[in-house]
């Protein structure tokens, strides 16, 4: 019998014996019998205030960047790239406008072939105790395992950003729409909470969990994950300033492919609390698609 080649990652296990990954504690839901909910930090001024349970499970989070080259945002809902920018300060919001959002618009045109890309939404983390200034409040990084958007507020948000008669135009002629967040480390390589994602091809949609997010002026919604031992977790070690990850958070079209990325943040085995914080900027995007 003729010997079949070894799979792309089993042959990047063996060339990379750190695929194997790290034992690290994930939040993740506890599923109840009503709708969760959770007042926003643009609400509380401080830390979100949540009124549903959550529970702490062991996984495995593999190195992602052994596989980096094969990895894609409809099988797997999240991409690691190499990508340099000319903003000096990532806390300048006057930075970010001007040169930060139309080199992220120019990415996601190069890596997708979007026909166009709004930004419509920016956020940054520290896990440093007083969070990172943004324009409605500090934040800390998101540890509860989460997606942005749901089938429901995916459209809706869309609709928010783009305006109803184009999101119609577009959905009508059979374009399509896709939701995506662009994280990047803001200064030092990231060495204290770095971000875990799902493999969006081993979540089932029965594990994520719909939750009502309370805004000063609206309700969201977005999706918490339930665990699932056939879950497959991924990182991207020691990520620098000239690197991002594109995590798929909605895509209209329902066709199998990935729609929907869980990610949260998680503690290092033995994380040395002295390294520089965490700081990270993530850029809401809506791509468009014509028919």
């Amino acid at each position: 019998m003729e010997q079949q080649p070894p799979r792309p990652e089993q042959a990047a296990k063996a060339a990379n014996p750190d695929l194997d990954g790290v034992q690290a504690l994930l939040t993740f839901i506890v599923p109840q019998d009503t709708k969760p909910y959770f007042k926003s930090s643009a609400l509380t001024g401080g830390s979100p205030e949540v009124f549903f349970k959550s529970e702490e499970r062991e996984v495995t989070i593999r190195d992602m960047r052994p596989l980096a080259s094969g990895l894609s945002m409809d099988r797997h809902g999240f991409e690691l790239h190499s990508h340099r920018t000319q903003v000096e300060d990532l806390f300048d919001d006057e930075q970010v406008d001007a040169i930060y959002d139309p080199e992220i618009e120019a990415l996601l045109k190069r890596v997708t072939g979007a026909d166009r890309v709004v930004v419509f939404d920016h956020t940054r983390r520290s896990d440093a105790p007083e969070g990172a200034a943004n324009r409605d409040g500090a934040r800390g990084p998101a540890t509860r395992v989460h997606v942005d958007y749901t089938v429901k507020s995916g459209p809706v948000r869309a609709r928010d950003a783009l305006g109803a008669e184009a999101v119609h135009r577009v959905l009508d002629s059979g374009g399509r729409i896709v939701q995506i967040n662009v994280w990047r480390p803001i200064s030092a390589q990231v060495n204290r909470s770095p971000l875990a994602l799902a493999d969006a091809g081993s979540v089932l949609m029965e594990e994520l969990v719909a939750t009502d997010q309370i805004f000063p002026d609206r309700i969201g919604e977005i999706y918490q994950l339930a665990h699932a031992p056939e879950q497959r977790w991924y990182w991207a070690p020691g990520m620098k300033r000239e690197e991002v990850l594109l995590i798929k958070g909605w895509d209209s079209l329902d066709d199998g492919r990935a729609r929907f990325t869980p990610h949260g943040a998680f503690q290092l085995p033995e994380q040395n609390p002295q390294t520089p914080p965490r700081e990270s900027i993530e850029v809401r995007t809506y791509l468009i698609f014509e028919g």
